[in-house]
Formats: C-alpha cells, sequence, structure tokens
C-alpha cells in the first residue's frame, strides 16, 4: 500500500526486464485496474506497474466524496510515483486513465520518458456533444429507454440496463462475450467516485468534473507522446486525431475493429504497436 491524499492505495508490480518501467493508469473513474491485466503481456521487457485509485478495487474506499477531484486525483498519481520511487518510467493511460495522465503531464514535473493516451479525450464539453450523437445513432427504442429511466430515476430497471449493455457492447468492448476481467472489474466499480466526478451516466455528466478542459493546453505536452483510438469508440476517433495534431511529434494509431479497449479486442495490433513506441523511447 502507498500513502496518498485521503488514504492509502494497493499496487502491484508485475514482471521485469531491460526497458523503463510502464505505469498504467486505469480508467472509470472508480472502474479498478483488472481489466488492463492484458498489459501483462508487456511485462517481458519491462516492469508493468499498477495501482487501484483511491475508492475502488483493492484500495482503501474512504466515504468522503470531496475527494473525487481531478486536482486531488493527479496529486494521489504524483505520490503514487514518488512512493514507487519510479524516477525514469512510461505513462500509460485508459480513458479517464488518461485525462489524469493527461492533466499529469501539463502539472507535474516527473521523470516520466513518455505518455501513451488510450481512447480518451480533452474535453468533457466536447464529449458530451460525442455521447449526444452517438446516442441519437443507436435504435430508437434503445435511445428512448435511455432517456425515460434517466429522466425518471429508475436506472435501475431491467430495460435501462439492456439499453447500456447495448451501448456498451457498442462503444466500450465489441468482444462477444466480455472477457471475465472486464465483467469483474465493471462488477467492482467504485459508484460512489463515477457519480461524484461524472454524475448517474456519460449522458448527464453533472459531477466536480463536468467543465474539464484541457484541449487547448494540448501543445504544452512536450513528453513523446503515443494516441490510440478506435474506430467504434464512444471517445471518437475524429477527436483523438485533433488531440494528436495538436501535440507535436506525436503519433496516432487508429484500430478499426476496436471501440474502447483495443488491448482486448485487438490485442496483436496492440502488442505491437506498444512495444515499437516504448522501446524507441526507452
Amino acid at each position: 500500500m502507498i500513502a496518498v491524499p485521503g488514504g492509502n492505495v494497493w499496487f502491484n508490480r508485475v514482471g521485469g526486464g531491460p526497458g523503463l518501467p510502464l505505469l498504467v493508469v486505469h480508467g472509470g473513474p472508480g472502474l479498478p485496474h483488472s481489466y488492463l491485466r492484458s498489459l501483462e503481456r508487456l511485462a517481458d521487457e519491462r516492469e508493468v506497474v499498477y495501482w487501484d485509485q483511491l475508492g475502488c478495487g483493492n484500495s482503501e474506499r474512504p466515504s468522503n466524496r470531496e475527494l473525487w477531484t481531478m486536482p486531488r486525483s493527479v496529486a494521489e498519481m504524483d505520490a503514487v510515483v514518488k512512493g514507487l520511487g519510479l524516477n525514469r518510467f512510461h505513462v500509460f493511460g485508459n480513458s479517464w486513465g488518461a485525462m489524469m495522465a493527461q492533466q499529469y503531464a501539463l502539472d507535474v514535473a516527473s521523470g516520466a520518458v513518455s505518455l501513451t493516451i488510450s481512447n480518451s479525450i480533452s474535453s468533457i464539453p466536447l464529449f458530451s456533444q460525442m455521447v449526444a450523437r452517438l446516442k441519437a445513432e443507436l435504435d430508437p427504442a434503445t435511445q428512448s429507454a435511455i432517456d425515460r429511466h434517466e429522466a425518471a430515476g429508475t436506472t435501475y430497471a431491467a430495460e435501462y440496463q439492456d439499453a447500456i449493455r447495448t451501448w456498451n457492447e457498442t462503444y466500450l468492448c465489441r468482444v462477444r462475450p466480455w472477457p471475465p476481467e472486464l465483467s469483474a472489474a465493471f462488477g467492482n466499480m467504485g459508484t460512489d467516485i463515477f457519480e461524484t466526478m461524472f454524475g448517474p451516466s456519460d449522458f448527464h455528466i453533472v459531477g466536480t468534473i463536468r467543465d474539464w478542459d484541457v484541449f487547448d493546453r494540448l501543445p504544452e505536452i512536450t513528453v513523446p507522446t503515443l494516441v490510440l483510438a478506435g474506430r467504434f469508440d464512444e471517445c471518437v476517433p475524429e477527436h483523438m486525431w485533433e488531440m494528436h495534431q495538436r501535440i507535436a511529434g506525436s503519433r496516432y494509431e487508429l484500430f478499426e475493429s476496436s471501440a474502447h479497449m483495443p488491448f482486448i479486442e485487438e490485442p496483436a495490433k496492440f502488442d505491437r504497436v506498444m512495444r515499437d513506441f516504448l522501446r524507441l523511447h526507452d
């Protein structure tokens, strides 16, 4: 365990080798690290380091909702880096984890030698527009179920859960069935964190990060950066291309058969791209 602002967090270090360590920052917020177990495939060349962010997984789960902000999350990441003694290391962030990693790269001086932004965004206001457009492309019955139950506060209803499953299988992970580690991570999610930071769902982002936006600050990122996008992602590839365009010297890779999780959906290409990028910047 490592002490961070607000409590203690669990970490795990896997494998080793000549390459610099890879720090893996999971998404959610509140989805524990276990859905990213695929990255252990890279542990034959370097140490792969995971941690469960405060409030989820194997970490402490404080009840103080005032903890769930972007600034405290970035301070937590900094405490993990220092607590693990990471002097020169790579950063991989997926989804919310890549949002935090962008903010960390922008605001914290560290020994990070590269940044991988996997299936993420740089602006919550722009993301709200994305999900509204994608929802409008679902079949009318699914759209109606989402809208009706969210308006009525009956998101526990089976009809709503079926509609969200359709969304998740379209825009989050298109592998059928979902691998056990992904289903288990959703079953062990820190829902307080998500609801406080985002809100009741991706369609109503009213939480503490509702105004988060670093899109115009992306040119400030100077560390070598890899941007991974999925053709069917809720974090639409057009936005990720624009992010890439703003980060000087960055590399962009589009996964044509993936939604939000190419490490699960296209593992062979994902591993090849990651190994090449990490080796280049060791």
